[in-house]
């Protein structure tokens, strides 16, 4: 899989309701309000398979959206801690 890494699976996940999904299903269920409002239909009561399947779906992409930046801000740390490791006359303590 592209989007993630085989090397990800290492990371523990994400908990299920995080900031992004969250999010992102408060913007699903908002868009089916608003699809419901365009089309000048009952905004709460019309649609509700549509609002549960919007609001599912922002949770899912939110939830794998936060996993792929924690591997991303995972991987700049290895990095940036193998480099430390490599170059350690660079990342002396200051003396004083």
């Amino acid at each position: 899989m592209v989007f993630l890494p085989d090397e990800s699976r290492s990371l523990p996940p994400p908990p299920l309701l995080n900031k992004g999904s969250v999010w992102l299903g408060f913007a699903g269920w908002l868009s089916a309000l608003m699809d419901n409002a365009f089309n000048q239909r009952p905004v709460l009561g019309a649609g509700i398979h549509r609002q549960v399947l919007l609001a599912t779906l922002g949770c899912f992409v939110g939830y794998h959206l936060v996993k792929r930046a924690e591997y991303m801000h995972a991987k700049v740390d290895r990095e940036l801690f193998e480099y430390m490791k490599h170059h350690p006359v660079d990342f002396q303590p200051p003396a004083g």
